[in-house]
């Protein structure tokens, strides 16, 4: 079975050009690595063009969608809201566990306001801005993924073993 990914990169000067995304293409290494088919990110300006990479993202059916940037605190990190506008579901635990786990080295990561949840049938979850953020995302989700698009798709739970019934 195909699994398929994309990473939208939220980040105003990315999109003008003022600087080069390094977040983005860690991402979709990742993924690619994880098993995932996955082209390279679509960088796009914070807010309103960001619900519009996501809707697009879902009409597709994508299975995951990884957003990179716009989770902070500053007037123009909108990526949280344009995601919930999208979402059918939250996930909590997964932005909980992402907090937690970049929380251990660096605490700022507590201020990341990043979402996860489905929509339709699309694993969308928000990571911060940097290759830090993106490292410590894939760390988190790589043992998650597989198992969240198969519940999402509608299989059942992975089988325990009988020692840890």
């Amino acid at each position: 079975m195909t699994r398929t990914a994309r990473v939208i990169v939220a980040s105003n000067r990315a999109a003008a050009g003022v600087y080069t995304d390094t977040s983005g293409p860690l991402l979709v290494e990742g993924l690619r690595e994880l098993g995932f088919t996955v082209e390279e990110p679509l960088v796009v300006p914070d807010g309103e063009p960001v619900h519009d990479a996501l809707q697009a993202a879902v009409r597709s059916t994508v299975d995951v969608v990884l957003t990179s940037g716009g989770t902070g605190l500053t007037p123009t990190d909108r990526t949280p809201e344009m995601t919930r506008r999208v979402l059918d579901r939250e996930v909590p635990g997964i932005a909980e566990a992402l907090r937690a786990y970049g929380y251990a080295r660096i605490p700022a990561a507590a201020l990341s306001r990043g979402l996860a949840g489905v929509a339709g049938r699309t694993l969308i979850v928000n990571l911060p801005g940097s290759r830090g953020g993106a490292k410590d995302g894939l760390a988190v989700l790589g043992p998650l993924l597989g198992h969240a698009v198969d519940q999402i798709g509608g299989g059942d739970h992975a089988p325990r073993d009988k020692e840890s019934s």
